[in-house]
């Protein structure tokens, strides 16, 4: 690192600093929308565990389809339809029972709960697999886009019997070339997003810049390799059908995508480079159709 970089730590320190002068401006404004926002929420649907509350959506008919947003930790429900690089519902919603989230505390989002600082992956796959249960619904095939890839890793951990079958869309990855990045874009956003934490304090009083720092860190920054919630020893045995769609951005780096599908047992990767030029889109959404089909479970 040259000279005149800050540390890790004195950045540190001025992201807190002015994530808590951010929070405050914002505070009023958001008081002001918060009976707006009840109104929206009243015609919403809802899944509820103690304090923590998920908002989704479910559409279509068919085999269920657990399907995670980008974003980030602002992943929210509408990112499927706004801003990822296919709509996944409009692809898929013909054939296949669709349900989406918004994740636990994204800003934009109607999900909240509680931060829990020493399981952060954990505490949003308590999420996924809490509403599959509030539904009724046992097996599933999960398609993720982004921060999507870490937690369908997780998933498949935790819970392999469940999950049928798994499309992973330009993951978000440990890249040892940018380190610190999804601590630092969590905090101060990348290009024209926002960043996570000052926002979530600007809205959430109870919810302090030392704790977002604390949990990110846990998150992004302790122990962190690969895709951040299994290690390569998992990757190898796992036996699920996983279908990689790899990115090679900041964001979603190219190495640790090509390394989960080079190390998993039953792996497929798609084409690459396959959003540019876009007309290569309807070509990979045409292999991610035929994945699914050929890993839908045969029932008696």
């Amino acid at each position: 690192m040259p000279d005149n970089e800050p540390t890790l730590d004195s950045a540190r320190r001025t992201i807190l600093v002015t994530g808590a002068a951010v929070a405050a401006v914002a505070a009023t404004p958001m008081a002001l929308t918060q009976q707006s926002t009840e109104q929206e929420e009243s015609s919403m649907s809802f899944y509820e565990n103690g304090d923590v509350r998920i908002h989704y959506e479910d559409t279509g008919t068919g085999f269920p389809l657990l399907l995670i947003a980008g974003g980030g930790l602002n992943s929210v429900l509408t990112n499927i339809v706004e801003s990822s690089p296919f709509n996944a519902i409009e692809e898929f919603g013909a054939a296949y029972r669709c349900i989406s989230m918004d994740l636990r505390n994204a800003n934009g989002g109607h999900s909240s709960g509680p931060l829990v600082i020493d399981r952060p992956w954990d505490a949003h796959t308590d999420d996924h697999l809490g509403l599959m249960d509030h539904l009724g619904i046992d097996q599933f095939m999960v398609m993720g886009f982004c921060i999507g890839g870490p937690f369908i890793w997780n998933l498949l951990e935790r819970a392999p019997d469940r999950v049928t079958a798994a499309v992973i869309v330009q993951p978000v990855g440990f890249d040892p070339d940018r380190p610190d990045f999804m601590y630092e874009i969590s905090m101060n956003g990348w290009g024209p997003v926002n960043g996570w934490g000052p926002d979530l304090v600007a809205r959430r009083p109870e919810i302090t810049m030392p704790m977002v720092d604390a949990f990110l860190t846990e998150m992004f920054l302790t122990n962190a390799d690969f895709v951040f919630t299994v290690d390569r020893d998992f990757v190898r045995s796992c036996e699920t059908p996983i279908l990689v769609l790899p990115d090679d951005s900041p964001p979603h780096p190219y190495a640790p995508a090509m390394e989960s599908a080079l190390l998993a047992l039953n792996a497929q990767v798609s084409l690459f480079p396959w959003k540019d030029p876009a007309e290569r889109i309807p070509l990979v959404v045409r292999h991610v159709r035929s994945f699914l089909r050929a890993h839908l479970p045969v029932i008696d």
